[in-house]
């Protein structure tokens, strides 16, 4: 075998070189993609934990709201139950007052009448009684003396007292 030339010596360790050169750029930019990937997963798994927390948050912060509407439903019913006692109680109330308020409004609508009624026994009062009259003497426009065919009904009047108009009021 013969000894390889010089320019072919040159040749390969100028080929070695810019393998050996392309070999290192390759591990360099294979070092360089795993540390990206590496940092890259590292991100993710903390992205990963804190959307993992804040699902957890969301999940604790809707259950408390779920316990604080479903404390104020049942409070809620509770005082629609107590309103709907109320209603009926009122109800009943109303339903016993209602033949009251009817006869109050009975007897205003019959005020006026009896205000004039009132009056007049007023004024009939302050006349007082009429004088004691002398049956031979039958006053003008007063009753006539009896007449012959009587049945008597009119005897048995004789012997009440006179009428005297008189109020409580």
């Amino acid at each position: 075998m013969s000894a390889p030339q010089p320019l072919q010596i040159r040749e390969a360790n100028a080929h070695l070189a810019a393998v050996h050169r392309r070999a290192a750029e390759l591990e360099a930019r294979l070092d360089a993609a795993e540390r990206t990937v590496r940092a890259q997963a590292e991100r993710l798994a903390r992205h990963d934990q804190q959307l993992r927390a804040a699902l957890d948050e969301l999940g604790r912060a809707k259950d408390c709201e779920l316990a604080a509407l479903q404390e104020q439903l049942l409070t809620s019913e509770a005082t629609v139950r107590s309103l709907q006692a109320a209603v009926r109680q009122r109800d009943e109330l109303i339903g016993q007052l209602q033949p009251r308020a009817e006869l109050l409004q009975d007897i205003c609508r019959r005020r006026p009448p009896l205000a004039g009624l009132l009056a007049a026994l007023a004024e009939a009062e302050r006349l007082g009684p009429l004088p004691t009259r002398d049956p031979s003497h039958p006053l003008p426009g007063g009753p006539s003396p009896r007449l012959a065919n009587s049945t008597g009904a009119e005897e048995d009047r004789d012997h009440l007292q006179p009428a005297v108009f008189g109020t409580t009021v």
